[in-house]
């Protein structure tokens, strides 16, 4: 597996506060290894254009989609309540 982040992604990792950036490299690793792991809460987002919604921690959320054997990594954002 491979990936690939996209510049709103890269902002949005940069602008999260260190402990979310910290969170959300270890979800990453579990992402790679395992895309159906529990702790991830792993589901489509947005079906028609293949976008997948994965958990940070309870409070943030990063957006992918899989295209291949590459993932895309979209953005990490807030998780709207």
């Amino acid at each position: 597996m491979r990936f690939r982040c996209s510049q709103r992604f890269l902002r949005s990792y940069a602008k999260a506060p260190a402990q979310v950036r910290k969170q959300f490299d270890k979800q990453a690793n579990l992402l790679f290894q395992d895309r159906n792991h529990p702790s991830l809460c792993t589901k489509k987002y947005d079906e028609t254009r293949g976008i997948r919604q994965a958990r940070v921690n309870q409070n943030w959320r990063f957006y992918f989609t899989i295209e291949g054997e590459i993932y895309y990594l979209h953005e990490i954002k807030p998780h709207p309540k």
